[in-house]
């Protein structure tokens, strides 16, 4: 195992088939920083473009089409005191009726407590706090270079992951992505310090990040859609519009890997999901919604087989 101390140079606002920043190994760790979703850095310096830059691609040798890519998520965390957020819930995702009521759309300051492990919102005209929250660090963007030489915007997800902001890939987090290209390319960016399931306002406590990940590599096993894990869950996301395509695909990927990794005939998969299954609404606001199929752990493991 090597650990790479990788300082970005260029920052990119795709997730493509792109020249490779640096080339990792299987086993390899790699320590690294992200911009915030305007490009800004923890010295509020701006060297990448508005909208989600990203930082790599790590080209990961070894690994090809029709592979698996395993990202072991060890550290995501601000590495700055601010923050910022949108004001106002996006206007698509309230009543048609109700939009003429909602304010002109601002950008708030966010004070960052990396000791306390939480973020104030301050009224800047009174001084007063207008609410704490304890952080819940995420990357609002992981995933791999997409299939067919695509060259798909950091605001998009797919099958590839991409713009998902689930509050599930954070520190802790094994993700899984299907590989479509030579060396993967694995993207991360889009830190948030605390974000509400579904990004109703279309951000999260955005700012800049150290990260810190390994990777590891399962040869010729395709999966569809990113899946995760964590110390309570598997989880499978699906991205796409509507969102009850999102959610079929979250589902159906869910069904795979029970099939696949746990032995689970259709019909026990779905026994167990019927009654069991928890869906999280990642993204709300992108132009693609992200749904997520989650499963405790311990229903897997307290489980029979009615064919045995």
């Amino acid at each position: 195992m090597i650990t790479h101390s990788f300082t970005p140079e260029k920052y990119f606002n795709v997730f493509g088939t792109i020249k490779p920043a640096l080339r990792i190994s299987p086993g390899d760790r790699v320590i690294t920083t992200t911009l915030d979703a305007h490009g800004y850095d923890q010295d509020m310096k701006k060297p990448g473009a508005s909208g989600n830059p990203l930082t790599g691609p790590f080209f990961v040798e070894g690994s090809g089409p029709g592979d698996t890519l395993i990202v072991h998520i060890e550290t995501a965390s601000p590495n700055r005191d601010t923050g910022w957020t949108s004001s106002v819930i996006a206007d698509h995702l309230v009543d048609h009726s109700f939009v003429r009521e909602l304010p002109q759309k601002d950008y708030l300051d966010w004070k960052i407590d990396r000791k306390k492990s939480q973020a104030s919102y301050v009224d800047p005209e009174t001084g007063k706090t207008v609410i704490t929250l304890p952080l819940s660090p995420m990357l609002g963007c992981i995933g791999v270079a997409p299939s067919e030489g695509q060259m798909i915007s950091s605001r998009y997800s797919g099958e590839h992951g991409g713009n998902m902001d689930y509050r599930g890939f954070r520190e802790g987090t094994t993700a899984f992505f299907p590989v479509f290209q030579e060396g993967a390319l694995l993207y991360v960016g889009d830190g948030h310090a605390a974000q509400g399931d579904g990004e109703p306002v279309g951000t999260g406590i955005e700012t800049s990040f150290d990260v810190q990940f390994s990777v590891d590599l399962v040869k010729g096993k395709r999966i569809q859609w990113p899946r995760g894990e964590d110390s309570e869950h598997i989880f499978t996301a699906g991205n796409a519009a509507p969102l009850e395509q999102a959610a079929r695909f979250a589902l159906t990927e869910m069904i795979r890997w029970l099939g696949t990794d746990y032995n689970m005939t259709i019909e026990l998969a779905s026994i167990i999901l019927g009654q069991a299954t928890e869906f999280d609404l990642a993204n709300l606001f992108n132009p693609l919604f992200t749904a997520v199929c989650r499963l405790k752990k311990s229903v897997i493991t307290n489980r029979g087989n009615p064919r045995e």
